[in-house]
């Protein structure tokens, strides 16, 4: 690995708490969306205002910023982005993600000195593609997420050595040809395009024969039904060697509507992973375990390394379920510290006093700690947090950090 360049590593953020966590927890880069034009309607996504401290923070730690427009537009869309890049214009994000040649047109002309990156949307899947885009002024192309490491090898053979190819390594897989989805819209009326889609490749389904109305046959020997389009997740943590070898310049983590637990976890553990890689492989061959056990505690569905190494056979869906299944609890994160020396924590699940918790550190640490009290904002003692997003004061007698994050086995 000591002749290859450290790639970069990319992490989601759905709004600014987690876009400082993905900071402090090891990402090179975040990526986000704004309020409009990204496919992710469903997430809290960024204010404006937000955006512009959250790109601020980034910068001030070294790290990049890269702001989702990849809707696919339709007319009525094309005078709000033309608005949305000129306000991001003054904002300076480092790169703006886009799947539609209008709004990429757009935003060469709008914000000419924002790179302009190709999303795994556009169905970027050999590398004439990718010399077309070239061309026409993009400097990076997210590949579809159907290719294998051999197709992504040869593509990087075939483009120039300055355009950099960007890639999604962890997270969740879409049954839809690298996302272009038609099932939420004919459904539900969500269009997936237009970044509103209801996930119905979660849903259960059953067969009903067109002469036999009300009977319901299982689609699989189960008789609840089956998960017909439900992949297990994407994970590549044992295979960041390959993944560098192939040539690839930034590893993708998909997740731009999961927690800051999430988030701090799965950049935490690739942070160090790529790191070992480079410093020491034999001490990230020693860790592949610790590494696997790490990003399986945060909610996921099992894993797979989708179609890096092949084909996915039938192995590579869940059948019987549609859940996440979850090692941890998310409890809080210290933001501060009172003039008592208490810790400030916006409490996102329930805890007790006396209860052992554990806190994650960014570097790699998790350290036992009792709830030794518990008092809300007046200062009142409260035997237990039971209300979602309460402001409390732990006494937690510790030495702890800003960032640190709280969180329980389930």
């Amino acid at each position: 690995m000591r002749n290859r360049k450290i790639p970069e590593l990319l992490v989601p953020a759905s709004c600014l708490e987690v876009l400082k966590v993905a900071v402090v927890y090891g990402a090179d880069a975040v990526y986000i969306g704004g309020e409009s034009f990204g496919l992710r309607a469903k997430a809290k996504n960024f204010s404006l205002k937000d955006m512009e401290d959250g790109i601020r923070f980034a910068h001030s730690h070294g790290a990049k910023v890269y702001v989702t427009v990849n809707i696919l537009a339709h007319n009525r869309d094309l005078e709000g982005v033309r608005n949305y890049l000129e306000e991001l214009r003054g904002l300076k994000p480092n790169g703006l993600i886009i799947s539609d040649p209008g709004i990429f047109e757009i935003a060469k002309e709008v914000c000419p000195d924002i790179e302009r990156h190709i999303s795994t949307q556009a169905n970027n899947s050999n590398y004439a593609t990718c010399r077309f885009w070239y061309s026409q002024g993009a400097s990076r192309i997210v590949t579809a997420r159907e290719l294998s490491l051999d197709e992504i090898k040869e593509i990087r053979k075939y483009i120039p050595e300055e355009m950099e190819l960007e890639t999604f390594i962890h997270g969740a897989m879409c049954i839809s040809y690298s996302g272009r989805c038609l099932m939420s819209n004919y459904l539900t009326g969500r269009d997936a395009n237009q970044g509103s889609c209801s996930h119905p490749c979660r849903w259960k389904y059953s067969v009903v024969e067109e002469n036999r109305p009300g009977e319901y046959f299982p689609a699989y020997e189960n008789e609840r039904g089956t998960f017909l389009f439900n992949s297990k997740d994407l994970c590549m943590i044992e295979h960041i060697p390959d993944l560098i070898e192939v040539g690839i310049d930034s590893l993708k983590i998909e997740g731009r509507m999961k927690t800051a637990l999430y988030v701090a976890t799965v950049a935490r553990t690739y942070r160090m992973a790529i790191d070992d890689c480079f410093r020491a492989p034999e001490v990230y061959r020693k860790n592949l375990s610790w590494y696997l056990d790490q990003v399986s505690k945060c909610s996921s569905r099992q894993f797979t390394t989708g179609f890096f190494y092949g084909k996915p056979s039938v192995e590579e869906q869940i059948y019987d379920k549609s859940t996440y299944i979850k090692g941890y609890r998310y409890l809080g994160m210290i933001s501060g510290r009172d003039r008592q020396g208490y810790y400030c924590v916006e409490q996102k699940n329930k805890f007790s006093v006396g209860d052992k918790i554990e806190v994650m550190k960014p570097d790699g640490r998790n350290l036992s700690v009792t709830v030794w009290a518990i008092y809300d904002s007046e200062g009142n003692f409260m035997e237990s947090a039971p209300y979602p997003r309460q402001a409390l004061h732990l006494d937690l007698r510790m030495e702890l950090d800003l960032y640190d994050i709280l969180r329980c086995q389930c």
